[in-house]
């Protein structure tokens, strides 16, 4: 992150998560974005872009060179209509066309050093903004990321960053650079004749007016286009990963009407910003060439009334075809820049997003963990949680020994998955504490707590890598070649504990790259395949939320087997959704709504407790 950028931090608990759908986080705020006004929201990237200011000086220098060289040309017209041309003498015409040559010429070179200049600086800025929205991302909270869809993520770190370094290459630039071309444009017809310079400047006043009506107008619109843009991504990656279920059930055309309509609304809005635009052009056109039939009325009476020479007019009048294009880029050149400024909006939408789950400015540490976990009246409840509901976690107190195996069981809804998600600060408690050795993991950082506390997932995911580096995933030590042994030892027992045979069979072995999300490999070889990284990751304590749901008996079994010489030295906490699950652990807690109601032997809490043997039997009819 560019230095000086500093993004706030709240302690607010994380909203309520929604599994099935990811509505777009309330953005309404973004109407009220033109009384921040357009260049304080453009300056929130300076950070950014103070490397490449620079060079982006420099290429307004040259445009604005090149803008000069080009207002010259019509003085040298002057000096060619005023002398060789009314006297006839030929001698000079060669010079004043060898001149003119020569500065459009230089031009030229002006133009090329400019975009020399700032199109490799303005790749740096997008690349540092993309990386910096990566690392929040990185970042945020699992909660936040409940809440927004990937779509519209996807769009502000693609879309609109490469909005912000296409402005910061071209758009300001030529901004900049075109508006004081224009004044000194006019600084020069006042020279040459006040009257018809006055008449430039009052056909513009028109053009500022519009200009105001059109960024009032167009910010707002164009806020709503990227915003649908990001949705209608959304659309499609939900469309691409459910690609099976659309299929399978034959709601190819439902979704396909689903896109259709949602790309009718994009269309109607980028349709609005093209009526925006058009009403901008038509002042744009219009306005210059009113002004251009009234000065040439008043320019040939003045020529008559010998207030103005020949070559004085068509020297103001090449001066006015050349501000010309100044005068109708303001318009494209307006819309990019409030494009822009909604981009940099979104941006900062999720930069500035409060993060709850950060590190301690003093953390301590745990060299050498024995693995024993506590819960000590951990309560959670989310942030949008009504009053009246009670909290999802109440108080939980909850003991796991070193090298202890403890299963949690419970209904569904009983806030077992929640719990599992307090051990690693995926969700921060909202009350109590969740200590490892004593120690609250809040006073830890979370790398250090995420290296001593592994998870494997119920919903397996993996990344589109090679086998080998999806299991080795948490052992980013072992990535170099000098430790190639070593890695090879882990990876090999990992795959043997959780019974991923079906590796070796694969076309490259260890080294085949799975799809996206691992969904070219079936479900239960997903599962195996998670179990193996969270094993590989040899932590002090081993967090399993129903990672076995979609194997079949014998292989449950068999991965059972191994994972016992793994627990034999490794604190566990085993979600169990089966009774096979169960036989595990060393001890079984039972989860009642949000409470901790019985701990004990599996024997233990069939014998004495009427709610466990409900649980146990409820598990035993699941498939």
């Amino acid at each position: 992150m560019p230095a000086g950028h500093r993004i706030p931090f709240h302690s607010d608990a994380p909203a309520r998560p929604n599994r099935t759908e990811k509505p777009m986080p309330d953005t309404t705020h973004h109407e009220s974005a033109p009384a921040r006004g357009t260049i304080r929201t453009i300056l929130r990237i300076l950070p950014f872009a103070r490397p490449a200011l620079p060079h982006i000086m420099l290429g307004m220098l040259a445009a604005l060179l090149a803008a000069l060289v080009t207002l010259a040309i019509p003085l040298v017209l002057q000096v060619l209509v005023d002398g060789p041309l009314a006297s006839r003498d030929g001698s000079q015409i060669w010079p004043a066309a060898l001149a003119v040559l020569g500065l459009g010429v230089l031009e030229a070179a002006f133009i090329a050093a400019r975009r020399w200049l700032v199109l490799t600086p303005g790749t740096h800025v997008e690349a540092a903004l993309r990386n910096t929205l990566y690392a929040r991302l990185q970042d945020l909270p699992v909660a936040f990321h409940d809440r927004w869809p990937s779509g519209q993520l996807l769009s502000r770190s693609m879309s609109d960053t490469s909005l912000i370094r296409r402005w910061l290459s071209f758009g300001i630039v030529l901004l900049v650079v075109n508006l004081v071309t224009v004044l000194i444009g006019f600084g020069v017809l006042f020279a040459w004749s006040w009257m018809l310079g006055l008449v430039f400047a009052l056909c513009s006043i028109p053009l500022w007016i519009a200009g105001f009506a059109f960024e009032k107008r167009y910010s707002v619109v164009a806020r709503r286009s990227q915003d649908q843009q990001g949705d209608l991504a959304t659309a499609v990656e939900e469309s691409v990963h459910g690609i099976r279920v659309l299929k399978a059930f034959g709601r190819g055309r439902y979704s396909l009407e689903k896109f259709t309509r949602q790309a009718e609304q994009l269309r109607g809005t980028e349709l609005e910003k093209a009526r925006a635009i058009a009403g901008i052009w038509l002042w744009l056109l219009l306005v210059p060439d009113v002004a251009f039939a009234l000065c040439l009325l008043g320019g040939v009476w003045l020529a008559s009334a010998d207030q103005l020479t020949v070559g004085q007019l068509f020297a103001f009048f090449a001066t006015a075809t050349v501000l010309r294009w100044p005068v109708e880029s303001i318009g494209f050149l307006l819309s990019m820049t409030l494009d822009t400024r909604t981009a940099i909006d979104r941006l900062f939408e999720v930069l500035d997003e409060d993060n709850p789950i950060t590190d301690p400015a003093e953390p301590s540490r745990l060299e050498h963990p024995t693995g024993r976990l506590s819960f000590d009246g951990a309560r959670f409840r989310y942030q949008d949680s009504p009053a009246s509901v009670p909290d999802v976690l109440d108080g939980i107190d909850l003991d796991l020994e070193p090298g202890e195996t403890m299963a949690l069981v419970g209904l569904t809804g009983s806030g077992k998955t929640t719990l599992t998600a307090l051990t690693t600060r995926l969700y921060d408690v909202t009350g109590g504490a969740v200590r490892l050795d004593g120690v609250d993991i809040r006073d830890l950082t979370r790398e250090e707590l995420r290296r001593h506390i592994a998870m494997a997932f119920e919903d397996a995911t993996l990344f589109s890598a090679s086998v080998r580096d999806n299991v080795l995933l948490g052992r980013p030590e072992l990535a170099g070649e000098d430790r190639r042994d070593e890695a090879d030892a882990v990876l090999a027992e990992a795959l043997e504990i959780a019974q991923a045979d079906f590796v070796s069979a694969l076309p490259e072995g260890d080294a085949t790259v799975v799809g996206e999300e691992g969904l070219s490999l079936s479900g239960g070889q997903r599962q195996r395949l998670a179990l193996a990284r969270a094993v590989a990751a040899r932590p002090a304590v081993l967090v399993l939320d129903d990672p076995l749901s979609a194997l079949d008996v014998d292989t449950e079994a068999r991965v059972e087997e191994g994972l016992r010489r793994v627990l034999a030295t490794t604190t566990a906490l085993v979600v169990a959704h089966r009774p096979s699950t169960v036989q595990l652990a060393d001890r079984v807690a039972l989860l009642e709504d949000g409470r901790i109601t019985a701990v004990g032997t599996h024997s233990e809490l069939l014998a004495s407790n009427e709610h466990y043997r409900f649980v146990i039997s409820s598990l035993e009819v699941k498939p």
